[in-house]
C-alpha cells in the first residue's frame, strides 16, 4: 500500500494537534531511471554527429536548383565556371529532350546536355537565336562568363566552320532556340509549340530535323514533377520561408498564448465561450483559404510558374492537388468542430468551475505564467539548429556521373573536336544510410520535443502540488519561487524518468504511425486481403493499433504529475496515477473532459492563427514571384501550424497541468482521509464533491 502523501508533501497535523514544520515535498528523494538519462545524453551526442554529417556533405542549393552537364549546382558561385545568379537549368539539345520522352528510347533526361542560365531563352521572329555552351578560356572562344551573359549566351558568329557544322548537327557548342520555354521550378520547361520563323531559318541553314511532338514538353514536365523533386522543393520552401516561420511559428503563438493565459486568469467565466467561438470562426476561415488557393473559389489559385511566363500557358503540378486534398480534409474538420461545439455547449459551465480553480492557482503562483518562456527559448534554439541540419541532410547525397551506354556526341571546346565518350550526365545519389540518418533526425526532433514538454509539465505539476498541499497558504513554508524549486527537483532527481516517459510515448506513437500507414495501404489495395498472409497482417496491425492507443492513454502526463509529487520512477508514478484515476474515474471524467476540450480548442486556435497569418504572408508579392517564389505555401504553412501548436502546448500546460495536478492531489487527499479532502481549496471541494455535482446536474 502507498504511504500517505500528505506526510511528505506539506504541513501535516501530528498526534498532539500541532503542525510539523517538514517543508514542502522534502522527503527522501533519489535519482531515478538514471540509465535512460544516459541513453538520452548518448542520443544527443548521436544527433550532433548525425547533423555534422549533413553539414559536411549537404548543400541546400541542391533542393532548389538543378545540375548542369558538368555536375555543378546552378547558382553556385564556387562552381567551375562560377554560376553566381545563373540559377535556371536549361536543356540545350531539343532532340535529346525528345528522345528522353520516347518510351522505346533508353536515353534519360538526366544525361541530356544542360547548362545554367540567368533567364529562359525565347525564339526570335526575324532571325534564329542560339544558346551556346559555357566559354572555355583554353579554347578558341576567348570570352569571359560576363561577356557570354551580355551576349545573351550567343557566340555563334565567332565559331569556326567546323564548329558551325557541328552546331547544325545538334552537337554544339551552340544550339538553336526553336521552342519557347518558361521558368517552372527553376528549370526551363519547353512548350511544345515551335516557332515557325525560327524553324524556317534553321532549315534554311541546313540544320537536321527537329521533332515538334508534344513529347518534348511532357519529358521535362514529368522529370520536375516526380515525387523526389516535389519533396526537395517542399524542403527548399522551408529554407526560403524561414522569416515567416520565426514570426508566424514562433513569435505570434507566443503572444497569443500569453494573452490567453492572462485572460483565463482574469476572465475565466467568459474564456471557454470566447475560445469556442473564435475557434469555429478561424476553422471556417482556414477552410475558405484552402478553397481559394485550390482554385475552387475565385481566381487566386497557386501556380507553379516562378518567373515571367507565356500568358496562354498554365502549368499545374502536384502541389495544387495537395492543396485540394488539404481543402477536403479541412472541410471534414470544420464540420466536425462545429458539431462538437454544439454538443458541448451545455457542459461548458461544468468545465468553467475547474478552470476557476486553475485560475486561482495561477494568480497565487504568478511565476507559472512566465515559466514556459524558459522551455520555449530552449526549443526555439533547438528548432533553428534542427531545421538547418534537416535541410543539409536532405541535400547530402553525392553528385556522381551517371553510368550509361547511350551514344551521344557534343563538341568539346578544350579538345577542339566532337567527343562521343563523355555524354553521361550527373545526378545526386542517395545511399541507404542517408535515409536512415534522415529518419533518425526526424525521430530525434519528436523525442526532444516530447522531452522538453514533459520537463515543463513536471515543473508546473511540482509547483501546483506545493500550492495544494499547503492549503494555498502564503506561509514562509511556500518558497518565494516555487517554480524554480520544482525545476531544481526535476534537474536533480527526475530527468531520467522524464527521458524514459518521453521516449516511450515517442516510440509508441512512431510505431503507431508506421502500422497505421501499413494498414491503410492494405485497405486501399483490398478491403479484405485474399491471401492468408495479407489477412494476418491486416488484423494484426489493427490489434496492435488498439494496444498502442491504450498504452498512449495510460502513459500520459498524469505520470509526470506523480513524478513531481512523489519523486518515484516513471513506471511507479504511472502505476500510482493509473490507480488513482481508476478509483475516481467518474469524479474525474465529469469535470476534466470538458476542461481538456476547451484547452484543446485553445491550442488549435493559436496554431491555426499562426497558419492563417503564415498563409497571408506567403501570399504576398515577395513569396509569390521572383527569386523567393515558393513552389507551394502548403508545407511552410503546415510547419507554422506545428510550431504554433508546440508553443501553445507549452503555455497551455500551465492550466492543463494545474487542473490535472489539483484533481489527482484531491483524489489522493480523499483516499488518505476517508473520503474527505483536508488540503483542498474550498472552490475545488465544491467542484468535485459528488453531492454538489449531482445537484448541479439535476438543475
Amino acid at each position: 500500500m502507498r504511504a500517505p502523501l500528505g506526510a511528505v508533501l506539506g504541513r501535516y497535523p501530528s498526534s498532539d494537534g500541532t503542525t510539523e514544520n517538514d517543508g514542502i515535498i522534502r522527503h527522501n528523494r533519489k535519482c531515478r531511471d538514471v540509465a535512460f538519462l544516459v541513453i538520452f545524453i548518448a542520443f544527443w551526442v548521436a544527433m550532433i554527429v548525425n547533423s555534422s554529417f549533413g553539414f559536411n556533405q549537404g548543400n541546400p542549393l541542391r533542393l532548389t536548383y538543378g545540375l548542369d552537364y558538368k555536375g555543378n549546382v546552378c547558382g553556385d558561385k564556387h562552381a567551375h565556371p562560377g554560376l553566381h545568379q545563373l540559377e535556371l537549368k536549361y536543356w540545350l539539345n531539343p532532340d535529346q529532350v525528345y528522345q528522353s520522352g520516347v518510351k522505346s528510347s533508353q536515353f534519360e533526361l538526366s544525361n541530356a546536355r544542360s547548362i545554367c542560365l540567368l533567364d529562359c531563352p525565347t525564339p526570335l521572329e526575324d532571325s534564329l537565336s542560339w544558346v551556346c555552351d559555357y566559354p572555355e578560356p583554353e579554347g578558341d572562344i576567348h570570352l569571359s562568363m560576363d561577356d557570354w551573359i551580355d551576349r545573351n549566351y550567343d557566340y555563334y558568329e565567332l565559331l569556326s566552320p567546323e564548329m558551325r557544322n557541328a552546331s547544325l548537327q545538334l552537337q554544339g557548342p551552340c544550339y538553336p532556340v526553336i521552342f519557347p520555354s518558361v521558368n517552372v521550378y527553376w528549370s526551363c520547361q519547353f512548350i511544345a509549340r515551335a516557332s515557325n520563323a525560327s524553324l524556317r531559318h534553321w532549315k534554311q541553314m541546313g540544320g537536321v530535323d527537329i521533332n515538334e511532338d508534344i513529347v518534348i514538353d511532357k519529358s521535362i514536365h514529368s522529370f520536375i514533377d516526380s515525387r523526389s523533386s516535389v519533396l526537395k522543393r517542399y524542403m527548399a520552401d522551408i529554407g526560403k520561408a524561414w522569416p515567416v516561420l520565426i514570426v508566424c511559428g514562433g513569435l505570434l503563438p507566443l503572444f497569443l498564448s500569453v494573452v490567453w493565459l492572462l485572460m483565463i486568469r482574469h476572465f475565466v467565466v467568459a474564456m471557454p465561450w470566447i475560445t469556442v467561438a473564435l475557434f469555429n470562426i478561424l476553422i471556417i476561415t482556414v477552410t475558405m483559404f484552402y478553397y481559394l488557393k485550390a482554385g475552387w473559389i475565385g481566381n487566386d489559385a497557386i501556380t507553379p510558374i516562378i518567373g515571367d511566363h507565356d500568358p496562354y500557358i498554365h502549368v499545374f503540378g502536384r502541389e495544387l492537388n495537395h492543396l485540394r486534398a488539404a481543402a477536403i480534409l479541412m472541410t471534414f474538420v470544420m464540420v466536425l468542430s462545429v458539431l462538437t461545439s454544439i454538443a458541448i455547449v451545455r457542459r461548458i459551465l461544468m468545465g468553467t468551475s475547474v478552470l476557476k480553480v486553475a485560475a486561482k492557482v495561477i494568480g497565487e503562483v504568478q511565476a507559472l505564467i512566465i515559466f514556459p518562456i524558459i522551455p520555449y527559448s530552449i526549443l526555439a534554439i533547438f528548432y533553428m539548429f534542427w531545421i538547418s541540419a534537416a535541410l543539409h541532410l536532405f541535400s547530402s547525397g553525392q553528385v556522381v556521373q551517371n553510368d550509361c551506354n547511350t551514344h551521344c556526341c557534343a563538341y568539346d571546346l578544350v579538345s577542339k573536336k566532337v567527343n562521343c565518350d563523355r555524354c553521361c550526365g550527373y545526378s545526386i545519389r542517395y545511399t541507404p544510410h542517408i535515409g536512415v540518418a534522415i529518419f533518425f533526425h526526424l525521430f530525434g526532433c519528436y523525442w526532444a520535443t516530447k522531452f522538453f514538454i514533459a520537463c515543463s509539465s513536471t515543473v508546473i505539476a511540482g509547483s501546483v502540488a506545493s500550492y495544494y498541499w499547503t492549503r494555498g497558504e502564503t506561509s514562509p513554508e511556500i518558497p518565494i519561487l516555487p517554480v524554480f524549486a520544482s525545476m531544481k527537483r526535476l534537474v536533480r532527481y527526475s530527468l531520467g524518468s522524464v527521458a524514459l516517459g518521453s521516449l516511450i510515448v515517442s516510440f509508441v506513437e512512431s510505431v503507431r504511425f508506421i502500422l497505421d500507414s501499413f494498414r491503410r495501404k492494405l485497405k486501399v489495395a483490398d478491403t479484405t486481403p485474399d491471401s492468408w498472409l495479407g489477412k494476418i497482417g491486416y488484423h494484426t496491425s489493427q490489434g496492435c493499433l488498439r494496444c498502442i492507443e491504450w498504452t498512449i492513454k495510460s502513459v500520459n502526463q498524469n505520470a509526470y504529475i506523480m513524478i513531481a509529487i512523489t519523486g518515484k520512477s516513471f513506471c511507479r508514478s504511472s502505476a500510482i496515477a493509473t490507480e488513482l484515476i481508476m478509483n475516481n474515474i467518474l469524479r474525474i471524467e465529469r469535470v476534466n473532459v470538458i476542461g481538456d476540450v476547451i484547452l484543446f480548442l485553445g491550442k488549435l486556435f493559436v496554431s491555426l492563427s499562426s497558419a492563417v497569418l503564415g498563409f497571408l504572408v506567403l501570399d504576398t508579392h515577395k513569396y509569390s514571384s521572383g527569386h523567393n517564389k515558393l513552389s507551394s505555401p502548403l508545407f511552410p504553412v503546415l510547419v507554422c501550424w506545428a510550431l504554433g501548436y508546440v508553443v501553445a502546448t507549452l503555455f497551455f500546460a500551465v492550466v492543463e497541468m494545474s487542473i490535472d495536478t489539483l484533481i489527482l492531489s484531491y483524489c489522493q487527499d480523499s483516499e488518505e482521509h476517508q473520503g474527505t479532502a483536508q488540503f483542498a481549496p474550498l472552490l475545488l471541494v465544491e467542484t468535485l464533491d459528488d453531492q454538489n455535482d449531482a445537484q448541479r446536474l439535476t438543475q
